[in-house]
């Protein structure tokens, strides 16, 4: 039904069963013809080409992700080749000589714990961390801490990489954050295109980050920042693309304060490859077109888990099994399954068998993880 999408992908590894989609999804064959479009495009257009980026190509992909995640304001969404340059432009716009209060939790993607450990080590940010285990209670044990005390930013993430247990209330935990100065930023990466995603009650509110790389099939170099309506926060660390549109009224010799887009582009950066917002726009049409929304992709991957416990169930694995999954509710989870095996040994072990068997997953730490994607249409094959 899907694989149809994913020929040249399909083809190249005929032999394997890719179950690491939640790192690296296979990508659709219309990606491929965008990337020659864009080249087209900067062929055609030379230095005219950042006029047409600004005016078109980049509306139109505001757009089709505004959909998705039910945003009023598209012109509110920015764009950066990865979401690790967005955080940190959120992180300049506190005062420099402030220590930033953060609270966050213990299951926060590699690349924002190893920066606020960084800045932690330079005594530049306070990090208190919630432990998202159990998963039962987290939700209530966060917002309890959010009411403990003042923060000026609140971070998590909105399904956890190393679980794949995704917050329920996303809504009720904003909500609890009293303090208006508070600043909000939800890691959407593992839902954006995996789990429906209803951000209009919270969208003035919030900074939600994502990107193309994984459920949104597009591969590296296009990630997003939704900014909260009305934004008055002055990025210490800002680019050229934050100011486009006074670019032709300034100059060089004169001091000026420096200007911000009145949108989501006063938290832009600097030049940026655009083949990659090609390709999500590709795979984002593909998907209009074809009347594939997320819930329906949501329904089939969740038949795809469904089929797979099953077919987990008649090895009797002793470490691959119900007991070790890490969960809480398989109607409230991410397109991936995490299994804990107490040991980083185990876990490689297993990793490598797997990929013996060429059964491809992937492992961190002591948790090993199958992703689940479109182009799975059959059972796995242990």
């Amino acid at each position: 039904m899907f694989k149809k999408y994913y020929q040249y992908f399909l083809k190249a590894n005929s032999e394997r069963q890719h179950y690491a989609s939640h790192s690296h999804h296979y990508w659709p064959d219309v990606t491929r013809d965008a990337v020659l479009r864009y080249w087209d495009d900067s062929a055609r257009l030379v230095d005219e080409k950042w006029d047409y980026f600004f005016s078109d190509r980049i509306p139109t992909v505001q757009r089709q992700i505004a959909r998705v995640l039910n945003l009023s304001k598209p012109q509110n969404i920015v764009f950066a080749s990865n979401t690790h340059e967005l955080v940190y432009r959120v992180l300049s716009c506190f005062e420099p000589k402030k220590t930033i209060r953060v609270l966050t939790t213990d299951s926060e993607f590699h690349s924002f714990r190893r920066q606020i450990q960084r800045l932690s080590e330079s005594d530049l940010v306070h990090v208190d961390q919630v432990s998202t285990q159990d998963f039962h209670s987290f939700e209530d044990r966060f917002i309890e801490k959010i009411k403990s005390e003042e923060y000026d930013l609140v971070f998590l993430s909105q399904v956890f990489f190393n679980s794949g247990v995704a917050v329920r209330d996303l809504e009720r935990i904003v909500k609890s954050v009293a303090q208006s100065k508070t600043v909000i930023v939800i890691d959407g990466y593992h839902a954006f295109m995996a789990l429906p995603t209803d951000l209009s009650s919270i969208e003035d509110r919030i900074f939600y980050i994502a990107g193309a790389y994984k459920y949104a099939q597009g591969g590296e170099g296009c990630c997003f920042m939704s900014v909260p309506d009305h934004s008055k926060l002055r990025p210490l660390y800002t680019g050229w693309f934050a100011g486009f549109s006074d670019l032709a009224g300034q100059e060089s010799n004169v001091k000026y304060k420096v200007n911000y887009s009145d949108d989501g582009f006063r938290f832009a950066g600097s030049t940026m490859d655009f083949t990659a917002l090609y390709r999500l726009h590709a795979v984002l049409d593909l998907f209009e077109k074809e009347g594939l929304t997320v819930p329906k992709i949501h329904s089939f991957i969740q038949n795809s888990q469904k089929n797979f416990r099953e077919e987990l169930n008649k090895l009797n694995h002793p470490v691959l099994n119900e007991e070790n999954l890490l969960r809480r509710d398989y109607d409230v989870h991410g397109h991936f399954y995490t299994f804990e095996t107490k040991d980083t040994h185990v876990a490689q072990t297993l990793y490598q068998e797997l990929k013996n068997k060429k059964i491809d997953t992937d492992y961190r730490g002591s948790c090993l993880r199958f992703g689940f994607g479109l182009y799975q249409e059959d059972r796995i094959r242990f």
